[in-house]
């Protein structure tokens, strides 16, 4: 291989890497949008969390998944492929990282939060808070089920 070429080759793979993204887009979803599909008991929503567990710990849409948005590649069988993937974080940038990485892996039913858990909040809507903050974060951290120990009270 020329290593003149080097600059060329990189340059197609990376054409070829946006394109394959760019056919796959995030579609914002309201918040009363998401709330009432929650209200709805809607099967085909699937709501992840991409912060950290501690902020995850600390308050998040309910029925949420946590999984860090610098896990989301370690961890795709935990999200479903036959589902709205519905993503938020706190100002939008890690939901959009995760979103990519998703998007990258063929999931095609993203969505993502307007305004994510900041405007959730402020809107005065529905959060919830495990029984026991300490465990819901140690479980998470140690990438095992979570969702016992991050149960509301």
């Amino acid at each position: 291989m020329n290593l003149r070429s080097l600059p060329l080759m990189l340059a197609a793979v990376l054409a070829v890497a946006v394109a394959v993204a760019a056919d796959v887009s995030v579609v914002p979803v309201t918040q009363d949008t998401l709330l009432e599909r929650q209200q709805a008991d809607d099967d085909a929503l699937f709501v992840l969390d991409v912060r950290s567990p501690e902020e995850f710990a600390s308050g998040h849409v309910p029925d949420a998944v946590n999984i860090p948005y610098d896990q989301v590649a370690t961890r795709l069988h935990e999200v479903p492929r036959d589902k709205d993937v519905v993503l938020y974080c706190r100002s939008g940038r890690r939901a959009l990282i995760a979103a990519d990485t998703l998007a990258t892996n063929g999931y095609t039913r993203l969505q993502y939060l307007e305004g994510d858990i900041v405007a959730w909040i402020d809107k005065g809507r529905p959060t919830e808070t495990p029984g026991d903050a300490a465990a819901c974060v140690a479980a998470l951290k140690g990438g095992g089920p979570a969702e016992q120990a991050c149960a509301p009270p």
